[in-house]
């Protein structure tokens, strides 16, 4: 989804400045599959203005600069049902983590089980945040957050079981391997 999209699901959900439009990709509902920051979201907010589809106020502050607060319109609303029309890409998955641990043969047991046990602290992490923060992350409720809430809890859990259920194997065939390698 382009981020001009994903401005516009912000907004839907109600009025926003930049910097909580970019709180949603940080720390909120779409945190976990979904990107944005100020580098791309405000082109973003500038084209959808200009093109008539949110509307944008100042509010004064004191002490700062005068806010700018967005809303969707009903162009903006139509444009946005346009594209959750479309056919989704396909979904894209990119890890630092797998990138290294293909590499396994070439490492330590030791590293090797310090960075599945970080990974698996990492994961242990977010579902404790989700599930004490639910409501927070995945937004005022219904239908679809929910859902997406527990596809991303059921995401979490099924990578950290399989780190967990997984390492010592991993570890193991490295082991052994490095041993054959040092006999010859």
């Amino acid at each position: 989804m382009d981020v001009k999209t994903t401005c516009l699901g912000v907004l839907a959900m109600g009025e926003s400045s930049g910097y909580e439009i970019r709180k949603h990709f940080e720390e909120g509902p779409f945190s976990h599959f979904a990107e944005g920051g100020f580098g791309s979201i405000y082109p973003a907010l500038n084209r959808l203005t200009a093109d008539g589809l949110i509307d944008c106020s100042e509010q004064a502050q004191e002490k700062r600069p005068d806010k700018k607060v967005y809303r969707i319109n009903e162009r903006g609303f139509a444009a946005l049902l346009d594209a959750l029309g479309k056919a989704p890409a396909e979904d894209r998955y990119k890890s630092d983590l797998l990138f290294i641990l293909f590499f396994a043969d070439h490492m330590s047991p030791e590293r090797l089980e310090g960075l599945i046990d970080a990974r698996i602290a990492f994961y242990d992490e977010k579902l404790a945040h989700m599930s004490v923060r639910g409501a927070d992350i995945c937004g005022a409720g219904g239908a679809g957050p929910d859902f997406v809430c527990g596809f991303g809890q059921a995401v979490y859990q099924t990578a950290r079981d399989y780190l967990n259920d997984n390492k010592a194997a991993l570890i193991d065939r490295v082991t052994a391997r490095r041993e054959t390698n040092a006999a010859e």
